[in-house]
């Protein structure tokens, strides 16, 4: 691939990882494609590169390369299509008094704060649930495209963040964190369904969601949104579970 920047072709490479312990299938070995070099990607190559099932880490663009595993699927919902169901619209209307604040990246201890408690709660024992304030920032608030951090307050009460990537043709929702100890609550279904609304909004076609994982309950939430789309031998075509 190549990248014309300021009259200059860049070529864009990438490598494979060594082979790492799978943060979501356990007893697997994953491996990972990088772009690389990570400051010529810029907002429209990245926008090219999520077409081919890429995601980004801080300044890192990569997609799944393992050696003998494709239980990491690429989808995106075509938001003029969508048609939420009953309990999607229930949480929609549930949290329809969150208060939305999109914000530059920068570090806020509130943020932080939050996103601890998050991984605590909902990832505990995992590799980011002791992250630092660098390890956050390098995480979270690193990036060389159109990125945004969305607050959302109930009540004045910081309840969920949620950063988002803006392309040629959609959102990439890059991650999200919520309070995590409110029962009846379903920030999550109501975070997904207020992206689909910002790209219809934005005159956006998509919302890339990232990788859906069948056998791994915390990646196949994503299939409950339909009509749903798949990357699959290097076209996007209608999900199938």
């Amino acid at each position: 691939m190549t990248h014309r920047d300021a009259g200059q072709s860049v070529a864009i490479h990438f490598y494979a990882t060594a082979p790492y312990p799978c943060s979501y299938l356990d007893g697997r070995q994953a491996r990972s494609q990088v772009a690389i070099p990570a400051e010529a990607i810029d907002a429209r190559v990245y926008s090219q590169l999520v077409k081919l099932g890429f995601r980004r880490s801080g300044h890192y663009t990569y997609r799944p390369y393992c050696d003998s595993c494709l239980a990491c699927v690429p989808v995106r919902i075509p938001v003029a299509r969508f048609a939420p169901n009953r309990s999607q619209r229930r949480a929609y209307e549930r949290h329809g008094n969150l208060e939305a604040d999109f914000l530059p990246l920068a570090y806020d201890d509130e943020h932080y704060a939050l996103y601890r408690r998050y991984q605590a709660h909902r990832h505990s024992g995992g590799g980011m649930s002791e992250d630092n304030p660098e390890q956050y920032t390098e995480f979270i608030l690193k990036s060389s495209v159109e990125s945004y951090l969305v607050e959302f307050r109930e009540a004045g009460r910081l309840v969920m963040v949620s950063l988002i990537d803006r392309l040629d043709d959609g959102i990439s929702a890059v991650y999200t964190f919520y309070e995590p100890d409110r029962p009846g609550t379903s920030y999550g279904v109501y975070n997904v369904m207020w992206q689909i609304d910002q790209a219809r909004r934005q005159g956006l076609a998509y919302l890339y969601l990232g990788y859906w994982i069948g056998d791994c309950r915390k990646m196949a939430y994503k299939s409950g949104y339909r009509p749903l789309e798949t990357l699959k031998d290097g076209r996007w075509v209608e999900f199938r579970d």
